[in-house]
């Protein structure tokens, strides 16, 4: 029997090297960054990776497990934005909110996988469903939970599609003047409204 039937098609050989996941995984981020959800495959994924395809389904599964692995890697950063809201006094939780999201998007290391993120769900249902499933489980329950007022998922909700909205509308599409615009004029107009949504009546 040879060493591959014996132990099935996609599993990896005991002398694989332990960074063959966090390879394919390093590579399936650029592929949907440089080509998105739509033109990305699991086979350019391997291609790209220098393994077989049916490894990388053996590590995440079907192309869609594959993107959230790798967009939730890309989204890390965004995921500290709960710590933001407790460290200061509650008075000012909006702009530190505002502050540290666009801090995010202002930095090309982190902003390039976000808008490969945004606009492979903005253009695809089964990668909007991974981000909303990302954004709702782990960024929004979690700043909801440190509300202590009525309706918090809805608060946390809102003041998010206030930021994202004004990101959209910079990063993306960049609508001007809001896309040149400074960053701290951005943050002082825009802090006020997310702070009503987190502390308001």
């Amino acid at each position: 029997m040879t060493d591959t039937a014996s132990r099935g098609r996609g599993r990896p050989r005991r002398t694989e090297s332990a960074d063959t996941r966090d390879r394919i995984l390093a590579v399936a981020r650029e592929e949907f960054s440089e080509r998105g959800y739509e033109k990305t495959s699991v086979r350019g994924i391997a291609k790209a990776a220098g393994v077989d395809s049916s490894l990388v389904h053996h590590y995440f599964g079907t192309k869609e497990q594959v993107f959230e692995a790798a967009i939730e890697v890309a989204f890390a950063p965004a995921l500290n934005a709960p710590a933001a809201l407790a460290d200061g006094p509650p008075a000012e939780v909006g702009e530190r909110l505002t502050r540290f999201i666009f801090g995010i998007w202002e930095n090309p290391t982190t902003r390039t996988p976000l808008l490969a993120i945004v606009r492979s769900a903005v253009n695809n249902e089964a990668a909007a469903a991974v981000f909303r499933r990302l954004i709702a489980s782990q960024l929004l329950r979690r700043i909801a939970s440190q509300l202590d007022l009525p309706d918090p998922e809805l608060r946390a909700e809102l003041a998010a599609a206030q930021i994202v909205g004004c990101a959209m509308l910079r990063y993306v599409i960049k609508v001007e003047p809001l896309a040149s615009a400074d960053m701290e004029q951005i943050i002082a107009r825009v802090a006020p409204v997310v702070q009503g949504h987190l502390t308001g009546p």
